[in-house]
């Protein structure tokens, strides 16, 4: 008797996300007549999916500090750990660099916020950080706490000054390394149990946005929206697929279908940070990226690099600016570049950051900082596609510094 073939995770994570869709485009015009779907069905939705994203963050913290631990207790010599860094942070400044000149490119070709009449509204921003103040908060002045808030930069200087020193001291750090290695292995088990509740999570995720965003509500914001959809695909497709034809000397097609689970979850999710373990799972099983490096540069991009969100940043500015009739120099638009850049690193890789380092960046251009009221109603749309890029970016830099260090993907 022949054995039936079972699907794979991707297979049953692109059922979920179909279905979701499909059902959401149906119950988001029901739910303003329906006491039923408003009250229960969209709730319960809701609540399924974030479930699902409470255990993907609940993954967060113990994954990546020991992993990291392990990643630089592996490499041992701190001079290579050195080195991996130095390429790692060039090559995603890098990335976000080009990412940004994209979304400048087209928001000054497709100009989606030209003619859009504009009705008054306001928005409260941050006060942006200098780049000094950007530096200081790298590192814990208490390590716990950043444990416990989960402030990432933080906890990745932590746990790389723990690998290091534990890997000094020899023997008296086996104890310690032991352990984490241990904790490492569980929580690599507990994430493969929690991915076996992705399709569900994905459904119910997908299902409540299409029914919030139906496209009767995208259409005032189809200019925008294509622009940055639009960037995203390029980034992935000119610049991230260089790089793997370029310097991994493998096919674009092998590394996209190597990390598409996790580049479909982050898409639904729209949290890079919370599909971590997917990523880290993806390019080690997928893509034959070894522990020591994957452990330190897919946690470090989580944090640092934001390559779809530098596209919107680009995108949105431009849009903006031009929705408010405001002409932009070339320098104003170099600022805009410089800004984005530097607001990327310590940006929380969670739903609607990306809001955030907006408001760095109007600020920084003298735009009306009430423009983020323009883009925050489609901003889970746009979400999705930048926080994508966001992931695919981690994992393509961790596939180029892989083979750079040697090893055979």
């Amino acid at each position: 008797m022949q054995e039936k073939k079972k699907l794979s995770l991707i297979a049953k994570i692109g059922i979920g996300f179909i279905i979701g869709l499909i059902l959401g485009f149906v119950i988001g015009p029901l739910a303003p007549n329906s006491p039923f779907v408003a009250k229960v069905v969209l709730p319960v939705l809701q609540l399924i999916g974030n479930i699902f994203l409470s255990l993907l963050k609940m993954l967060i913290v113990p994954l990546v500090f020991s992993s990291l631990v392990m990643g630089a207790s592996s490499i041992g010599d701190p001079k290579v750990l050195g080195r991996i860094g130095v390429k790692t942070i060039a090559f995603y400044l890098g990335t976000t660099i080009v990412a940004i000149v994209i979304g400048l490119i087209l928001g000054n070709i497709i100009q989606p916020g030209v003619g859009m009449a504009i009705e008054g509204a306001k928005a409260v921003a941050k006060e942006p950080q200098t780049i000094f103040d950007v530096i200081l908060n790298i590192f814990p002045a208490n390590p716990l706490k950043a444990l416990v808030e989960g402030i990432m930069l933080q906890v990745i200087v932590f746990a790389l000054f723990l690998g290091v020193a534990a890997t000094l001291i020899g023997e008296r750090g086996k104890a310690f390394l032991e352990f984490n290695s241990s904790l490492a292995e569980v929580m690599f088990k507990i994430t493969a149990i929690v991915m076996k509740t992705a399709p569900l999570g994905i459904f119910a995720l997908i299902a409540v946005t299409a029914a919030k965003y139906g496209p009767a509500v995208l259409a005032p914001f189809a200019k925008v929206i294509f622009a940055i959809y639009l960037g995203c695909i390029l980034q992935m497709l000119l610049v991230y697929s260089g790089l793997i034809a370029g310097i991994v000397r493998k096919s674009p097609m092998w590394f996209f279908s190597g990390v598409r689970e996790a580049m479909l979850a982050a898409f639904v999710t729209r949290t890079s940070a919370g599909v971590l373990p997917i990523s880290m799972d993806n390019v080690q099983n997928k893509l034959g990226v070894s522990e020591n490096v994957s452990s330190f540069v897919l946690p470090l991009g989580a944090t640092i690099n934001m390559d779809g969100t530098a596209i919107y940043e680009g995108v949105c500015a431009l849009f903006i600016a031009q929705a408010f009739g405001i002409d932009l120099s070339l320098g104003a638009q170099l600022g805009i570049l410089m800004t984005a850049t530097l607001a990327s690193i310590g940006t929380a890789g969670v739903p609607g950051a990306g809001l955030i380092m907006l408001s760095m960046v109007l600020l920084s251009a003298g735009l009306p900082i009430e423009g983020m009221a323009l883009v925050a109603g489609i901003d889970a749309v746009l979400d999705m596609a930048r926080t994508c890029v966001n992931v695919t970016g981690d994992m393509c830099v961790s596939a180029v510094i892989a083979k750079t260090e040697g090893e055979k993907l």
